[in-house]
């Protein structure tokens, strides 16, 4: 071996396969192989004679294996990498799969991808049984049972979804050590990295098969695989098996499997479901049971059901009485009952209206300060405060700020007027059984005066749309027929959007029928509404009545339908993937260029969020080839909804766009960013946005800035320090006189859009089950139509969801307990009130104090007050001044004084690394993975869930439970906040309970 280690050339070697003797050849082939590394340059003058000997049949098996192996690594290391396989394949079991090299890692990968495509195109020729070679297909199977030799399951089961083996998938689930990861996991892979929709249907189906096999089935993932298939039966069954258990644990998984659902907001699918769960047993089912009791003594109580008179035998009176007596019928009706409010939403939607109001931080200073600053004579800044304000309180219910300045909103005329009216909708978003009511003052009056402006007529349709968005069950009806009881367009205009958002994605017939006679009025402005508002109600289910609105199209006149139909036609196939893909080629190649920019739009719904490279091609293409400027900007927006589920490629991919010499592609750049990064305070997003907010085009400016506050939204000064450079940036804009109106406008809007619904929302597209919200993304998709129609503004509040923490029990309400934030609470604390630079205290806007708390204030301050001079008597360290007694800023379960920080003291020395919260509590994105359950506590989440609804096991169900009031707004500072001291929300007032909240982290300002 020594000598070995000295050859210093392979030629002496490469020289003997010139002879005669097989033996010699076989000497050197062998030893040319232990030198392939060091010598591959000098041996690839020789390889047509190692790949004759390859060829030969006279040579043995094993010397030809040889061969082919020397003449692989050989190809290997010339780059040719395709050569180099196929003679791996010749080597058979010579090339070893558990080889640790580079020449094994690349050559495997390179088989792999191969054996992937054929089977790919195999199954979509439906050619069942694919033309792959044997040898590809052993080494294939040789790796993968390696992978599941060595325990490497994930990598196993990667593999077989990317080659389409399910039957090795299955295996290396099975074989795993834990079944659960492995399923999650698989589910994971299938949804991110699976592109062809029928096979990821494929797969779902396997592991739906697998879920059920479990000892313990997993109900919450199997309800989710199965939503994406879209079979609402097999959901129905899941929850009915479990409101029948006698096990309220059962009853507590079925609502959680329920709330999971209702949070991909997937309208049709839910109603389906709850109109699939099977009432309370009927009659035959209860004479069968009859039989085992004792009939004798069911009929002595008169049954008061009258159908019970005409029956002779009285079966039907007997039914009455078991189902009085049967007490699990009786639960199970009971449990029937809340499932459904579940389904229908209203629960989750009562539930966040409730936390949004009473923990409601909006700063209506700000509003103040974009009032004083906006000239009356503008009304495109006068209507975007509007905009502003609806935005800034959506699902808050408070409209103060409308209230105390109504002469100042008198102003608004015409179109504003509509838009003001319609604003409403969005402060009251949810409010599902006032909503007619506090709509009423402006809703069209029957009669043949009408009396209101159209305006504010068709705004307050377009508002009940919003109130009830994808859950219109009650107000549908109204709103189809004021929209066939009126000729006015502006009412048409409203009425339509309003019933789009109302019947958001069912498909109703007479509803499009209904919308589609609007449409052939060919009125300009009652059209392009219609348009919307058909692809809102056909959302996803991509049916022919996308060709008869194209058709549609390509008669009318008007840009504005056109422009209407086109983003109606792209709703239409969202999420239809590689079946859209006929529209789409017929939409990108038209010669009108609205109907191209309603293409974009279908590429960017049709395949949202599954970061498909195909979609992602065909956009860059059109954003840098395309000669109109409304097409460019539309499809360098839309990449934002393909790549939303990998917002940390978006960035990367837009960078060179957003420095386009073209002012609409730039400004596509940032709303790209805006969508897909939005709510995540991305930091290569925000640098990306940060010189665009200073573009030297004003439209360029203001998508950045709505963009960026897209981004930052819920993101505060302390996770980021430019949360607050852009703050003061968006208050310089506005209070400058001299900046152009459009950048001022979108200075506004970001100002709401950056406290969006009282400070408590955040913008999400994915579900936490990593699900498309399909309500957020549509209204996200209409939203960025604002470009033509101001209005449209609204619907970016479709895709608002609350960062909240929302415990519940048995019986669906709050009670009250504490967790955890292990993170120090600066991070995560809501903005600074702003304060009026001039005087010293924040003047906020007055606004009605509830007595009950204002007592509780002064209670708290008092007793304060005796403990610090008993404090101080007792010749304790008292670390506060006598008159405030300084509350321990940390927080510490002992909950002792609860007050606010003396001047002096701006914070205590060190800020504590954690901090209790009190559900319902609000958790914003980032903070979720700091949460954690305390071990001694009264309640235990069904499944460990950092936000969202979740259902409670209670581990003491024989104490009384303390509820939190979620729907007053005792537990927060009034919603508009006082004085100051109203800011600093009121957990001083609940000092005099016996479990105090834990302070508010604040700012006082002497």
């Amino acid at each position: 071996m020594a000598a070995a280690t000295m050859v210093s050339s392979a030629g002496g070697l490469l020289a003997m396969l010139n002879e005669s003797h097989p033996q010699l050849k076989f000497h050197a082939l062998s030893n040319l192989i232990s030198f392939v590394d060091q010598f591959w340059p000098e041996i690839s003058t020789s390889v047509p004679i190692i790949e004759s000997l390859y060829e030969d049949e006279e040579f043995g098996q094993h010397q030809r294996q040889i061969a082919a192996l020397l003449v692989s690594k050989v190809f290997y290391y010339l780059g040719e990498l395709n050569d180099s396989l196929s003679y791996a394949l010749g080597a058979g079991p010579l090339f070893d799969v558990s080889e640790d090299s580079d020449y094994v890692h690349t050559l495997l990968a390179k088989a792999i991808d191969e054996y992937a495509s054929l089977r790919s195109k195999a199954a979509e020729s439906g050619d069942e049984v694919a033309k792959v070679d044997p040898r590809l297909e052993a080494i294939v199977e040789r790796m993968l049972d390696k992978c599941i030799i060595d325990g490497k399951y994930q990598q196993a089961m990667g593999i077989a979804i990317e080659c389409r083996r399910l039957d090795k998938l299955e295996e290396a689930i099975r074989r795993s050590d834990n079944v659960h990861a492995s399923l999650a996991y698989s589910t994971h892979v299938s949804h991110s990295f699976v592109y062809r929709r029928e096979y990821r249907q494929e797969v779902l189906r396997l592991l739906i098969k697998l879920y059920q096999k479990l000892p313990s089935p997993d109900y919450l993932s199997t309800a989710q695989c199965l939503m994406f298939l879209d079979e609402p039966e097999g959901v129905a069954n899941i929850l009915e098996k479990l409101l029948h258990s006698e096990n309220k644990e059962d009853a507590l998984l079925a609502f959680q499997v329920a709330f999971d659902l209702v949070e991909n907001e997937q309208q049709a699918f839910l109603l389906n479901v709850r109109d699939r769960l099977s009432a309370p047993k009927s009659l035959p089912s209860e004479s069968v049971q009859l039989g085992s009791r004792n009939p004798a003594s069911a009929p002595n109580e008169n049954s008061t059901a009258p159908e019970d008179a005409q029956m002779t035998d009285g079966s039907s009176a007997v039914t009455t009485n078991v189902l009085e007596a049967d007490p699990k019928e009786v639960m199970y009706a009971e449990r029937l009952t809340k499932i459904k409010g579940i389904l229908s939403g209203e629960t989750s939607i009562q539930l966040t209206l409730q936390f949004l109001y009473s923990h409601n931080k909006s700063d209506l200073l700000i509003l103040k300060t974009i009032k004083q600053s906006v000239e009356m004579r503008n009304s495109v800044c006068h209507s975007a405060t509007i905009y502003a304000n609806a935005i800034m309180h959506a699902g808050t219910t408070v409209d103060t700020f409308l209230r105390d300045n109504l002469d100042w909103l008198s102003r608004a005329t015409n179109w504003a007027k509509f838009s003001a009216t319609a604003g409403l909708g969005v402060i009251h978003r949810g409010h599902l059984q006032q909503g007619r009511s506090l709509m009423a003052p402006y809703l069209p009056q029957g009669g043949a005066g009408g009396g209101g402006s159209p305006y504010s007529e068709g705004g307050a349709l377009y508002a009940l749309g919003l109130i009830h968005a994808n859950h219109g069950e009650g107000i549908k009806q109204f709103l189809r027929d004021s929209l066939r009881s009126t000729n006015v367009e502006v009412i048409q205009h409203g009425a339509c959007l309003g019933l789009g958002l109302a019947a958001l994605g069912t498909a109703e017939e007479e509803i499009y029928d209904d919308i589609k006679s609007v449409l052939y009025l060919d009125s300009a402005v009652a059209g392009e509404a219609a348009g919307i508002s058909m692809g809102l109600l056909m959302a996803g289910t991509a049916t022919e009545k996308a060709s008869e609105m194209l058709a549609y199209a390509h008669e009318t006149q008007h840009e504005k339908i056109i422009r209407g139909l086109a983003l109606g036609i792209a709703l239409t196939v969202y999420g239809r993937e590689e079946e859209a893909d006929t529209l789409i080629e017929q939409m990108t190649r038209d010669q009108d260029p609205i109907l191209r920019y309603g293409g974009m739009y279908a590429l960017a719904l049709a395949y949202r969020g599954t970061a498909n490279n195909k979609a992602i091609r065909q956009l860059l293409h059109f954003a840098v080839s395309d000669v109109s400027d409304d097409v460019r900007r539309t499809a360098v927006l839309a990449l934002g909804f393909v790549l939303y589920s990998e917002p940390e490629q978006t960035p990367r991919i837009v960078s060179l766009l957003s420095e386009s010499y073209n002012p609409h592609v730039r400004y596509g750049a940032a709303l790209a960013v805006g969508i897909s990064c939005a709510g995540t305070g991305l930091s290569e997003a925000i640098s990306l946005l940060e010189p665009l907010t200073s573009d030297v085009v004003d439209f360029v400016r203001q998508g950045a800035l709505i963009a960026m506050a897209m981004v930052m939204v819920q993101i505060n000064e302390a996770s980021d320090s430019r949360v607050g450079t852009f703050r003061r940036q968006l208050e310089k804009i506005i209070l400058d006189k001299h900046e152009d109106t459009i950048s001022k406008m979108g200075a506004i809007l970001a100002s709401g859009i950056l406290d969006a619904g009282g400070r408590n929302v955040t913008i999400r597209l994915l579900s936490k089950t990593k699900h498309d919200k399909f309500t957020a993304i549509v209204g996200l998709a209409v939203f960025s139509q604002f470009w033509y129609w101001y209005p449209l503004i609204y619907f970016v509040s479709l895709s608002f969801s609350p960062t909240a923490f929302i415990g519940l029990n048995y019986d669906l309400k709050v009670p009250r307990f504490e967790f955890l934030s292990h993170a120090k609470p600066s991070l995560f604390e809501y903005p600074k009130p702003t304060t009026v630079p001039t005087t010293t205290s924040a003047v906020k806007l007055p606004t009605a104090v509830l007595s009950t708390s204002a007592k509780a204030k002064a209670r708290a301050k008092k007793e304060a007050e005796q403990k610090a001079i008993a404090e101080k008597s007792s010749g304790a360290e008292s670390s506060a001044a006598p008159n405030t007694g300084k509350g321990k800023s940390s927080s510490e379960k002992d909950g002792e004084a609860m007050q606010v920080d003396s001047p002096s003291e701006k914070k205590a020395e060190s800020e504590p690394s954690f901090e209790i919260l009190t559900n319902p509590a609000r958790v914003v994105p980032a903070q979720e993975k700091f949460i954690k359950f305390l071990e001694d506590s009264r309640y235990v989440p069904v499944k460990l869930a950092p936000s969202g609804f979740v259902l409670l096991r209670d581990l003491r169900p024989n104490e009384p439970e303390v509820l939190s009031l979620t729907d007053a707004p005792a537990s927060m500072a009034s919603p508009a906040g006082g004085s100051t001291a109203g800011q600093q929300s009121s957990s001083s007032a609940m000092a005099v309970d016996d479990e105090p909240q834990p302070p508010q982290p604040f700012e006082y300002t002497s």
